[in-house]
């Protein structure tokens, strides 16, 4: 299926077509029988799911789980209390706002992979927020917020949209003096390659002035196939700067030998890794959550430095940098003390005031 229309038509949203791909078990079927929850993938992923492995990344991150069902850890209205929805500044719906300077703007809840660990799982997938997508209205508060100078377009996937929307919508936020760059968060150079068509590469690309920036989601090096690669390669030639920003998942990335492997292998497919975003306190998704230290040491001194994401924890007060603080083993008036990932030390002088 080479064309993208023909990969949404065709989503694997049913059992009788994910059994076209997979041997489903009892209990996946039993979560998707059972489960108030939307969800979906494109023939694309479905085919690159073992057919037998129910702990396949894959499968994993598409197909709900009976697990989603236990929420110790998740917050209700998790959404609202983490994009500041409830405040006393007039946003339209489609806003989002944690900085004085850039805006998350948020133009449908379609997605080409409903993924299960979602933090905005109450908007895409349970359907328990519901927000009005207004273009115009959202384009509009940000031409008179003049503060703002970054605009996130996101979703849902916001490259789901139609050529001629997104041609509209870059044409009138270039249009803003004071934006000077533009953001897409989207899945599709690795859920639906497919969709990053010449067409689209031309809207992308076709201004010099103000910059397009396009971070995917690639948790696991299965999720990187030849099509990814091409897809990604096109963007970059239109002009179009390529990220990721990945999720530390349980039981699919949470392991330094596959985290590594992401890593240096998303560095051969030109994808610049960004973030590693610690698992939200949505609800359902408990079940996805660990411990950041363990990945974060691993790679240290192990890899390339362009291989080195950023942890950060995303909070209703911002992103928080996951930083170690021991790699500084002490500090006095005259010197730093710093070990290594070898547990080597040395010393720097600190510089006075």
């Amino acid at each position: 299926m080479e064309n993208w229309k023909d990969q949404m038509k065709n989503m694997v949203d049913n059992l009788e077509r994910l059994k076209q791909y997979i041997n489903v078990t009892p209990d996946e079927e039993e979560a998707i029988n059972t489960l108030n929850t939307k969800w979906g993938t494109t023939p694309h992923m479905a085919s690159l799911m073992d057919k037998d492995d129910p702990n396949c990344p894959i499968r994993m991150q598409a197909i709900p789980s009976l697990k989603e069902t236990k929420n110790e850890f998740g917050l209700d209205n998790y959404l609202v209390w983490k994009e500041n929805r409830d405040t006393e500044e007039k946003r339209p719906d489609c806003i989002a706002r944690q900085y004085v300077d850039r805006i998350a703007f948020t133009v449908t809840d379609i997605c080409a992979n409903y993924c299960r660990h979602c933090f905005r799982k109450e908007l895409v997938v349970d359907k328990n927020l519901e927000l009005r997508f207004d273009l115009e209205e959202g384009i509009d508060w940000i031409r008179e917020h003049e503060e703002i100078r970054d605009v996130l377009v996101t979703g849902g996937d916001p490259l789901l949209l139609s050529d001629d929307r997104i041609d509209h919508l870059l044409k009138s936020l270039r249009s803003i003096d004071h934006v000077e760059m533009i953001r897409f968060g989207s899945r599709v150079p690795i859920a639906m390659p497919q969709r990053i068509t010449p067409e689209l590469l031309e809207v992308l690309g076709g201004d010099h002035e103000v910059p397009v920036w396009l971070n995917t989601q690639c948790n696991h090096p299965k999720e990187l196939t030849p099509r990814t690669r091409k897809a990604v390669y096109d963007l970059l030639t239109a002009g179009v700067n390529v990220g990721n920003q990945m999720v530390l998942l349980k039981g699919i990335n949470d392991d330094v030998e596959t985290f590594r492997h992401l890593h240096q292998k998303l560095l051969q497919y030109r994808i610049r890794p960004y973030y590693v975003f610690y698992c939200e306190p949505a609800p359902g998704i408990d079940h996805f959550r660990t411990r950041a230290e363990l990945i974060r040491d691993g790679l240290r001194g192990h890899t390339t430095g362009l291989a080195q994401p950023m942890y950060v924890c995303a909070t209703n007060i911002g992103k928080i940098p996951l930083m170690p603080d021991y790699y500084c083993v002490d500090k006095n008036d005259k010197e730093y003390t710093f070990r290594n990932h070898r547990w080597q030390t040395t010393t720097m002088p600190v510089i006075k005031d």
